[in-house]
């Protein structure tokens, strides 16, 4: 690889970095031809993006981002990919449903929405992190809770204001 070329992938892995939220570091060496291509398959499938990258001008690529990585450049060894989603979650769902049938891909570290993950014992907790979508689904599902229960309670008591305050005592008592 000529300068000109490391430094134009340098260039590509900085703006994929500074443009992406959700940056995970996987290990997929050892896998065939064929589990690869499943692998890439299910990415595909799931708008998961993975990149097969050389460490050196990854590290390079980190330090020009401006961003934080911390302590993910020490995973920096061996063999590495990216994998980059919108979700946050949805690179560590496509780990664990591959690794049902593989023993890769290897977790290694994961950036997500300016947090930072390093080792196997994450990967559970990424798996179970909820996307942005989902969290603001929860809120407006919490917020509209009280205001049902109220329409409910003027429902039930015929509409009355004595018929509601009844109804929230009941509720209380019970």
């Amino acid at each position: 690889m000529t300068r000109e070329e490391k430094n134009a992938a340098i260039q590509d892995l900085t703006e994929t970095l500074k443009n992406n939220k959700n940056i995970y570091l996987t290990d997929i060496s050892g896998l065939n031809a064929d589990a690869s291509s499943r692998l890439r398959r299910l990415c595909f499938s799931r708008n998961v993006t993975i990149q097969v990258v050389k460490n050196t001008l990854l590290r390079k690529a980190m330090e020009q981002s401006e961003m934080e990585f911390g302590g993910i450049y020490d995973q920096l060894k061996g063999n590495s990919s990216i994998m980059i989603a919108e979700a946050g979650n949805a690179p560590a769902k496509v780990i664990e449903e591959f690794r049902k049938k593989e023993a890769r891909p290897i977790f290694k570290a994961a950036y997500v929405e300016e947090a930072i993950y390093i080792g196997e014992e994450n990967l559970n907790a990424l798996v179970n992190l909820k996307s942005r979508e989902e969290l603001i689904g929860d809120v407006i599902l919490l917020l509209q809770s009280p205001a049902k229960n109220v329409v409910s309670g003027l429902k039930s008591a015929g509409g009355t204001l004595a018929g509601l305050l009844k109804t929230l005592q009941e509720r209380a008592e019970a």
